[in-house]
């Protein structure tokens, strides 16, 4: 039997129902230890691109270590290469050159079926646009990562009535994402990246589509699950307010990652 998890988590495997408690949260440090072992370790990156010009390199020798816990925010100018980062950190895309380990895992070296399964077991996606199914309910799109993964059906919307009400979305359940307003479908879709209990949230511009009052309200809901779920989680974002409330703040330039004391 399911059962929702709050301090405690499930790690699983591929398969689902084969899983195994992973305790995090209230125990962790939540700024991220720098002696602890690092959840992301990238070293020499490089991604480069075939244009009608020639090779484009977006990553030049980039490099990134993220401790368990931390909440980082990657700000930069449109088309620095934010969001390829992150696909490549999530394993959606292949570096050209480098290592990138992402949960004790070589990414790059994952076939496509098995790149999916570490996707489904270790990380949250938060994307600008919510992707909701529309043809399903707030509910059962909550549900989908479950039952990806072979969940009894009664089981998966029981855990993802329990997301819902994390989200403060659990009277909204029946409606159709065509039927909640831009704040109400990305909260679903957080609730939809955290069914699945995974250890790294990636959240490319998620408030980006939002007014100021809208996105703010959902940023605090981030931080607040990101502490209460022991998370680690990585934030592009263009509002330099937010990047400011999270552990550190990297800027994205001219390929490399410069960390920013402040972003004032």
């Amino acid at each position: 039997m399911l059962r929702p998890t709050s301090s405690s988590a499930l790690a699983t495997t591929p398969k689902f129902g084969e899983t195994e408690l992973r305790t995090r949260g209230e125990n962790l440090n939540l700024n991220g230890n720098p002696e602890q072992e690092p959840i992301i370790q990238v070293e020499g990156l490089k991604k480069t691109y075939q244009t009608a010009r020639g090779s484009l390199d977006l990553f030049d020798n980039l490099n990134l270590r993220i401790a368990p816990g931390e909440m980082v925010a990657i700000v930069g100018q449109s088309g620095a290469g934010k969001s390829t980062l992150l696909h490549i950190l999530g394993a959606l895309d292949a570096p050209s050159a480098g290592t990138v380990y992402c949960a004790s895992t070589n990414v790059a070296s994952l076939s496509v079926r098995q790149a999916a399964a570490f996707r489904n077991r270790e990380i949250g996606y938060v994307w600008q646009f919510h992707y909701l199914l529309p043809e399903f309910t707030a509910l059962e799109n909550v549900a989908m990562p479950l039952l990806a993964r072979g969940a009894v059906k009664r089981e998966a919307l029981a855990v993802a009535a329990n997301w819902l009400r994390e989200v403060g979305l659990e009277e909204r359940g029946a409606h159709r994402p065509g039927e909640l307003s831009g704040g109400e479908q990305q909260r679903v879709a957080l609730a939809r990246a955290l069914v699945n209990n995974p250890r790294l949230l990636l959240a490319d511009e998620p408030t980006g589509d939002l007014d100021e009052i809208t996105a703010a309200m959902v940023f605090d809901l981030i931080k607040r699950l990101h502490q209460s779920h022991g998370l680690t989680s990585i934030l592009v974002t263009h509002n330099l307010d937010l990047a400011e409330r999270c552990t550190r703040a990297l800027r994205l330039e001219s390929g490399r990652l410069v960390p920013l004391a402040s972003l004032r």
